[in-house]
């Protein structure tokens, strides 16, 4: 197969982008209220932030806005995982119903290919509301707020990013190997809730778990820790860009071994 340069995918995506985009808006209504109840997902837990510490000033020696900031950064640093990849969820049915068949043929990277194809517009919501808590507590804690500062944000928003997405492929993939894999992606999933708060607050079983098994603590913790807490940020937290590199492409490999030894049967 001919080798394919990142101008040509990201002209493909572009097409397969409007095409979506389209078609989601032949249903307005839908889009609204998708929207809006993910909205109000995010004010829920934006209120449960400040009913808890209504009754309790710090946890683990972590203020109200210090929290906020993690719950924040969690949200922008799950937008792509939400409207990029949201397509992991229908693997499953792809695969088990033989239809995923369709993706082995194009001379186009399986991954991209089968990912490209839904964009999930409603995640901007999240992003929004994500990037308002942020900038809310940024300046409620008094960050500086220097280039060097955003782009070390930046940085280790995309990282954390780079975490989520791998989470969610290798989670995904492995319909390819076991019948009920939902529940194994709907667990991973599950998890990344706990990314909205410090990883002190767990018992030591559950730090390695989050660190190392489903590492939902370089979700918001680990990267944070650079931002607002420099001098107590340990080695993984410095580490996380590569952390995060090292996941994605270990997932994407998972996920494409899994397709290539997809042998399009269905069941």
């Amino acid at each position: 197969m001919k080798k394919r340069n990142l101008g040509f995918y990201l002209r493909i995506y572009r097409k397969i982008l409007v095409q979506d985009l389209k078609s989601k808006m032949s249903y307005r209504a839908d889009f609204i209220i998708s929207t809006v109840g993910m909205i109000f997902t995010n004010i829920a837990g934006f209120v449960s932030f400040w009913i808890l510490f209504q009754n309790f000033p710090s946890i683990n020696g972590w203020g109200y806005y210090e929290m906020l900031f993690l719950y924040g950064f969690s949200l922008v640093s799950l937008t792509p995982v939400q409207c990029l990849f949201d397509n992991n969820w229908s693997l499953r049915q792809y695969v088990y119903s033989g239809d995923f068949i369709k993706y082995c043929f194009r001379p186009i990277n399986l991954f991209f290919y089968f990912q490209s194809e839904v964009f999930d517009i409603k995640g901007l919501g999240q992003l929004v509301f994500g990037v308002g808590t942020l900038v809310y507590a940024w300046g409620k804690i008094g960050l500086a707020c220097t280039p060097v500062m955003i782009i070390k944000t930046v940085i280790f928003l995309i990282t954390a990013s780079l975490v989520m997405i791998a989470v969610q492929n290798a989670a995904a993939a492995t319909c390819f190997w076991i019948n009920n894999s939902f529940y194994v992606l709907d667990l991973s999933m599950r998890c990344k809730d706990f990314a909205r708060y410090p990883i002190t607050i767990f018992s030591p079983l559950f730090k390695f778990i989050f660190t190392f098994i489903i590492p939902v603590a370089f979700i918001a913790y680990y990267p944070s820790l650079v931002i607002l807490r420099p001098g107590e940020a340990p080695l993984l937290s410095w580490l996380s860009p590569l952390f995060g590199c090292l996941f994605f492409w270990l997932s994407y490999k998972i996920w494409i071994f899994g397709a290539m030894k997809y042998s399009g049967t269905g069941s």
